[in-house]
């Protein structure tokens, strides 16, 4: 069963969280922060587990700890950004089971917002309070941050976790209703740890994966499956820019007809390490991240990559 005990190598975070449980001093709502894969979302759903069997029966624990564990207890919601598409919302894993092509990062959308609204509306079923976990919360617009606000001002009998990269990815009004929980990027021996328990030692061997990932063992997993799922024809590619402004042309009708949106977002950080460890100049690195910061913005992505190689044909 998940515990605060399983996470690893983040041990001021579990500090706090263990003293507001002992002391019962639970704030409304908290923000983890730190980067993505350091164990944000293990220390939630241990944090969740052990408020909602908080003063509880030992039979009663067990049987919230086993739906908990089958993440199918009333009284969790746990909310990740969102597709839209045909009117309906799918999670990262529901897009891919349903083939959809996906032209847009995922965000945290008004919908699921009035969501943990009604979720909150009702008082707790079986858990003696009722949780709400929001995954990458840095990617709410305004207006779903803005309808958060009233639910964090008044959560009733209820505790919010949000997880973000930091406190500076999210609007000030919000962070300052919550109760920072820093997590932090973990040492070489963290890392070898959990990749070897999760079955990913051989990552260890690759020095690229681990520099890129710098100290985040699930952003390191999820960079290694990224490029085992890219076309090695097309990655060999990328990893030379154009010469020529046909080239280049090509390379981005190839590069944007093979990938969503989102796979060419998280390439951008390969890319930005390879070119770096190759020229040591920082006019490609620089241009990789406003690339990214247009596909954010939904601009169409082969035009975005057109203007990237064009921009650097012949460069390297």
């Amino acid at each position: 069963m998940i515990s605060l005990d399983q996470v690893v190598g983040q041990p001021q975070a579990i500090t706090l969280l263990r003293q507001a449980i002992a002391t019962d001093k639970i704030a409304p709502a908290y923000l983890f922060a730190g980067a993505a894969g350091v164990g944000r979302s293990l220390a939630a759903r241990g944090f969740s587990t052990e408020l909602m069997t908080q003063g509880v029966p030992l039979e009663d624990q067990r049987l919230i700890r086993y739906k908990l564990h089958k993440n199918n207890h009333p009284d969790l919601l746990w909310v990740e950004p969102t597709y839209q598409h045909q009117g309906k919302l799918y999670t990262p894993s529901q897009a891919a089971e349903a083939g959809l092509k996906r032209k847009a990062p995922p965000q945290i959308r008004i919908e699921q917002i009035r969501q943990i609204s009604e979720f909150l509306a009702r008082p707790a079923l079986e858990a003696p309070r009722c949780m709400v976990v929001i995954e990458e919360a840095q990617t709410m617009a305004e207006s779903p941050a803005n309808a958060l606000l009233k639910t964090l001002e008044e959560p009733g009998k209820a505790t919010l976790v949000l997880l973000a990269p930091s406190a500076d990815s999210l609007l000030p009004t919000l962070v300052s209703r919550c109760q920072k929980i820093p997590f932090y990027r973990l040492s070489q021996a963290n890392v070898a740890q959990i990749l070897t328990e999760k079955g990913f030692q051989h990552i260890l061997d690759d020095d690229t994966i681990l520099a890129i990932a710098q100290g985040s063992p699930g952003e390191a997993i999820a960079i290694y499956e990224l490029l085992s799922n890219v076309p090695q024809e097309l990655l060999a590619k990328l990893k030379q820019i154009p010469r020529q402004p046909l080239q280049a042309l090509i390379l981005a009708k190839e590069l944007s007809a093979a990938l969503d949106t989102e796979v060419q977002m998280r390439l951008i950080d390969y890319l930005q390490y390879h070119y770096w460890q190759m020229t040591g100049k920082r006019d490609a690195i620089e241009r990789l991240e406003q690339t990214r910061k247009y596909l954010r913005g939904y601009v169409q992505p082969r035009l975005v990559w057109e203007t990237f190689f064009l921009e650097n044909c012949g460069v390297f």
